[in-house]
């Protein structure tokens, strides 16, 4: 039987790296120099990381910063498209809109 990729949202990933990883909220936090509740409401999904914090995530836990960043652009992407009930070919339309944005800076 094929193995079926679970997707998390961020917050759900940090966790799991934290929990594997045998440490507790307070001691992530104090090791990323966050407040525990902050940590304790990112993992939550109530609040939203900053670029850095993903970085020290990412430095403390020794994994791909890019990807835990991948992580949270699309859960900002997901979200946006359940809150206005947009249709998921909108995805293509944006591929389409970065693509032409991408080439569009690079000429300037």
């Amino acid at each position: 039987m094929a193995s079926v990729k679970k997707y998390n949202s961020f917050g759900e990933h940090l966790r799991t790296l934290r929990e594997d990883a045998g440490q507790t909220l307070k001691t992530v936090a104090e090791q990323i120099s966050i407040d525990i509740s902050l940590l304790a409401k990112i993992e939550r999904n109530e609040r939203q990381p900053t670029k850095q914090l993903i970085k020290q995530v990412a430095t403390f836990f020794k994994v791909d910063e890019k990807q835990l960043q991948n992580e949270f652009l699309s859960d900002q992407i997901a979200y946006k498209i359940l809150d206005e009930e947009a249709d998921l070919n909108i995805l293509k339309v944006a591929e389409k809109k970065v693509s032409y944005l991408k080439t569009k800076k690079n000429a300037d």
